[in-house]
């Protein structure tokens, strides 16, 4: 499910399930987060990226089970997802994402917890768990465009292109920066990224379960996946109409 590219310093992660649009399943969720960590374990590695396979960079939580999962099961997959964020959001080391296609749902929240942000042409953004009543990534979004922009984009469920993203400051680059000279050691490097970002994840996660544990979280995502669908079925229907 994740194809690794080394090239001296720099680890390369692709997400490898382009039939699904590289959603986040529970077992790629887990390598994923094995492979981070042992990434950021490494001496060696100075630079990790994220790609995904395919035409899209990652389209969210992967709902393909949804019918047989329970609403504790769906929390806990929540979970593990917030620990994978907060483990990127906090890495020693430079990260980069480079996005096409959709980065939605869980996919636009692992965008966002890089340090580097590429929004590739034709790439688009959404953050759609408020409309589910699920709080994920907030804090880590509002960091990066703003509070009052952050409650704008997640209470509406406003969807970003490529030109929007970079304008408000969710991606940080529309093409990809070449590997940047190092300027101070990695010892030095990895002890300025921990002074520089507050560790906040006991807060961040207790808002998840916070929300995530209000009774009915299995329909609620149903209901949504449901309404997506449907506007999608009518986007492609309007594209072959026109």
């Amino acid at each position: 499910m994740i194809r690794s590219e080394r090239y001296e310093g720099e680890l390369t992660l692709v997400l490898s399930r382009p039939d699904r649009g590289n959603a986040l399943s529970q077992p790629l969720v887990e390598e994923l987060l094995a492979r981070v960590d042992a990434a950021f374990a490494d001496t060696s590695v100075q630079r990790l990226v994220l790609r995904g396979e395919g035409a899209n960079f990652c389209s969210g939580l992967d709902l393909s089970a949804l019918e047989d999962s329970s609403d504790g099961q769906l929390l806990h997959r929540l979970v593990r997802i917030e620990m994978l964020l907060s483990l990127l959001w906090h890495a020693p080391i430079q990260t980069v994402a480079v996005a096409q296609g959709r980065a939605w749902g869980a996919g636009a929240d692992l965008f966002a917890a890089c340090e580097v942000r590429v929004a590739l042409q034709g790439s688009s953004y959404r953050f759609p768990g408020a409309l589910f009543g699920v709080v994920l990534g907030t804090r880590r979004l509002s960091e990066h465009i703003g509070v009052e922009r952050a409650r704008q984009v997640l209470v509406q469920g406003e969807q970003l292109d490529a030109a929007q993203a970079l304008e408000v400051g969710l991606a940080t680059h529309a093409t990809e920066p070449g590997r940047p000279a190092m300027a101070v050691s990695s010892a030095t490097a990895r002890a300025l990224r921990q002074a520089t970002r507050t560790d906040l994840r006991d807060s961040d996660l207790a808002a998840l379960v916070r929300s995530a544990a209000e009774p009915g979280l299995k329909l609620r995502i149903a209901e949504y996946s449901s309404r997506v669908r449907a506007r999608l079925r009518g986007v492609q229907s309007n594209d072959q109409g026109s």
